[in-house]
Order: structure tokens, then C-alpha cells, then sequence
């Protein structure tokens, strides 16, 4: 496998000059030096698709190249790069390190500012940082981007070998592969045991998978709003998403790239049904309401106008369109529909008590999309598991929104000591 180094600091921008493992100074700058960059949003510059693409700005990853990856359903994906970010130093015992795994549409920039290589800000700002809930001043933080997405790590939008943007070629991946990849990309890094996996919805799903897969590599599983398999419910949600994006005329089958149209009517689409499975009820009623959009009273206006909650919508769908690439939203969507751990492991609880994790499993009450039985149903599986809860009027995002009771959740998991 093949790394290459970027500097990492605790710091929300890097300092010039400064450099990482294996690095000189000079090799830091360089690495920073910005090539061509084109933004999606700008006028005659407008890309199909908001993926990060080679010759952008590379901002705080580092990228590890791990060959070619056999996966769960046949076949095989050649020369894999994954994309990653660091915090804090590795010990010289090498049991410092925590994961974090990021959800649908978040990817290795856990923590930091939106700059010219990272189009929008950490996701999880609140978690990693000095007297933070995961202090770089004692863990090893690693953060990647995940096998199928958009922003530096192997997915639809990068070359296959022919040069040309995989596409519809792009294969199905399962979370199983997604893990295999993150164990190869821990094994380059010369890591073989996790102090803490963590992680949310999508990263939730993930972190199950690694304690289940990997039960005398993980010490602590910290799973938030997720799920050990993916419920029919859950599933029935994604496939809108998949048919709006699908259905797009712009979208082409999944071979957009080369053309000059994106599908963001149909990635809009997918975001806005996703988003209300997100938030709740009572919410959106206390937020918006029946109020109408400024100026755009569907009763007055002499143009067909909005309500409040419908620009919201639409202000989510926007911005979303430009940071993300919509075979992305599939190809991840699809993976999100195969997870099951107990899947050829003779069911569920047999899955579960494999474990050896301190798991602890954390619901959000409001949670609609991740309701708090399926966190029950994880936490009475596991042989080793604390449950904890999560108060929010925001559902499903509360944890991402509610910082202080995720962090003081996470923090007393990893101060707890191990049996």
C-alpha cells in the first residue's frame, strides 16, 4: 500500500511550513500547493457533479492507495485509494487510536474550517480537539473518506482504468467492503487494533460491522442513531431517493460526467425526502409552521409561491447538489440497503455475540428513522454493551445537532475502563 502523507493538526488551519509523519517542511508546503481548481458553482467553469477530482485542492487528506479489493458480491475493483484525515500522534504502543466513521453525505473532514480544498466545514466539530471529548493530545484520530464516495476516496466519479470516470460501471458495494477497505488502509498505516470505533447513522453501521468483523481488534463500539441491519422501512425511504435520482433525464444512466448537465433535480429530490426523515414533526411545526417564504405568500404572490418549510427544503437540496456527486448518493444509498450483520453468520444474535467491544449504543428519542427499539434490540444482542440516550426535538440529526450530550456520551465511553 502506498501513502501519501498530508500535515494534520489540531489546529483549524494548517500552519505553512509545517509537517506530518514522514514529511520535511518542504514536502508540506508543496503538498499544498493549489494547481487548478474549478468551482462547481461558478459560471462556464460548472462541473457534472460536486466530487473532489485529482488536481483540486487536496486541503487536510491524505490519500493511501491499497490495490485492487475484492468484494462481498463477486468481482473486484482495481487500485483503490481511500482519502483520510489525521488528529494527534500514534503512541509507541500503538493503542491509542480511534475511528471515526462518517455518515451519507459526510466524508474524512470531521473537524476544520470549509476552505479551497474542503467545500464545506466539519460535520462533527464538537468531538475532536484539545480538552475535547476526543483530545489529539492523547488519541489518534483517523477519519476516512468512504469506499464509494466523492471526496478523494475511490467511487463512481474517479477514473476507472480506462481514464474515464467509472459511472454506471461503478460497482455495487456492500458496508462489509467499506470495512475490509478501512482495515486495509489501518494495516498500511501499521495499525491493528482500534482503541474506539465511532460513529452515526450511515458510520453507526459501519462501526457494528467492524466490532462484528473484527472482534480482537476493537476495544470500545460507539454507535449513534443506527442499526445492526437495514429495516424494510428504512429501505422503502431510500428507494424515492434512488428513483428521483435515476429518473432525472440529466442523470444518463449514471454517465453524466462528460457531459455538461447535472442530475440536481434528481439529487434534490432524493436530499428532500431524506431530510424529513431526518428532523421531525414537531420541529418543523415550531420552526416553520404555515408561515409563508418572505415575499413568496402562495395565497398573494402573483408567481406560484413557497411556504417556509418548502424553501428550507429546497436550501438543503442546494447545497447538497454542490458538495456532493449524485451516483455517490446511490452507490452509498444501496450500500446503506445491504447492511445486516447477522447476514451468512447464522442471524443477528449469533453475529452479536461475537463481539468483544465495550459497546456503548446511543439513541436519539425523536429519532423516526433510527427509532430507539432497533438501539434496544443492538444493546440486549451484545455480550458487553451500556445503553445511553440522546434528548433532542431535532430526530435523526440530534446526533450531529446535540454536541453536548454526544460529547459527554463519547467521552465517558472512552474514559471507562475495560474488563
Amino acid at each position: 500500500m502506498t501513502v501519501t502523507h498530508r500535515t494534520q493538526s489540531t489546529r483549524r488551519r494548517p500552519r505553512p511550513g509545517t509537517a506530518g509523519p514522514g514529511q520535511t517542511g518542504d514536502t508540506a508546503t508543496r503538498d499544498r500547493a493549489v494547481t487548478s481548481h474549478v468551482d462547481p458553482t461558478t459560471p462556464g467553469t460548472r462541473r457534472p457533479d460536486g466530487a473532489w477530482r485529482d488536481g483540486d485542492p487536496v486541503g487536510r487528506r491524505q490519500f493511501a492507495h491499497i490495490g485492487d479489493v475484492e468484494l462481498e458480491r463477486g468481482g473486484v475493483l482495481p487500485d483503490v485509494r481511500i482519502a483520510y484525515e489525521t488528529w494527534g500522534r500514534l503512541n509507541e504502543a500503538g493503542d491509542n487510536v480511534i475511528l471515526v466513521e462518517h455518515a451519507l453525505t459526510g466524508d474524512s473532514h470531521v473537524i476544520g474550517e470549509a476552505d479551497d480544498g474542503h467545500a464545506s466545514p466539519g460535520w462533527w466539530n464538537a468531538l475532536i480537539g484539545p480538552g475535547g471529548p476526543v483530545d489529539p493530545e492523547r488519541w489518534f484520530v483517523i477519519a476516512s473518506n468512504v469506499l464509494g464516495g466523492c471526496q478523494g476516496s475511490t467511487g463512481p466519479a474517479s477514473p476507472a482504468p480506462d481514464g474515464r470516470p467509472w459511472g454506471s460501471r461503478f460497482p455495487y458495494v456492500t458496508v462489509r467492503d467499506q470495512v475490509a477497505v478501512e482495515r486495509r488502509l489501518l494495516d498500511g498505516l501499521g495499525i491493528r487494533r482500534l482503541a474506539a470505533v465511532v460513529g452515526g447513522s450511515m458510520g453507526g453501521m459501519r462501526a457494528v460491522e467492524w466490532a462484528v468483523t473484527h472482534p480482537d481488534d476493537v476495544d470500545r463500539c460507539i454507535v449513534l442513531a443506527s442499526t445492526a441491519y437495514a429495516t424494510a422501512d428504512q429501505i422503502a425511504w431510500c428507494q424515492p431517493q434512488l428513483l428521483a435520482i435515476r429518473n432525472d433525464p440529466d442523470f444518463a444512466g449514471g454517465d453524466y460526467y462528460e457531459g455538461h448537465t447535472r442530475p440536481d433535480t434528481g439529487l434534490g429530490l432524493a436530499r428532500r425526502i431524506a431530510h424529513i426523515t431526518y428532523r421531525t414533526e414537531t420541529e418543523l411545526g415550531t420552526r416553520f409552521g404555515r408561515e409563508p417564504q418572505l415575499g413568496e405568500d402562495p395565497l398573494r404572490s402573483g408567481d406560484r409561491g413557497r411556504f417556509a418549510v418548502e424553501s428550507y427544503l429546497d436550501h438543503h437540496a442546494g447545497k447538497l447538489a454542490r458538495r456532493f456527486d449524485a451516483n455517490s448518493y446511490v452507490v452509498l444509498t444501496e450500500a446503506m440497503n445491504s447492511h445486516d450483520v447477522g447476514r451468512d453468520r447464522g442471524g443477528l444474535e449469533a453475529a452479536l455475540q461475537r463481539v468483544r467491544a465495550e459497546c456503548t449504543i446511543v439513541s436519539v428519542d425523536t429519532d423516526r428513522l433510527y427509532p430507539p427499539r432497533l438501539s434496544d434490540e443492538l444493546h440486549a444482542a451484545l455480550p458487553h454493551s451500556r445503553r445511553a440516550h440522546i434528548t433532542s426535538e431535532f430526530g435523526h440529526d440530534g446526533f450531529l445537532i446535540e454536541e453536548d450530550q454526544v460529547g459527554r456520551i463519547v467521552r465517558d465511553a472512552l474514559e471507562r475502563r475495560l474488563d
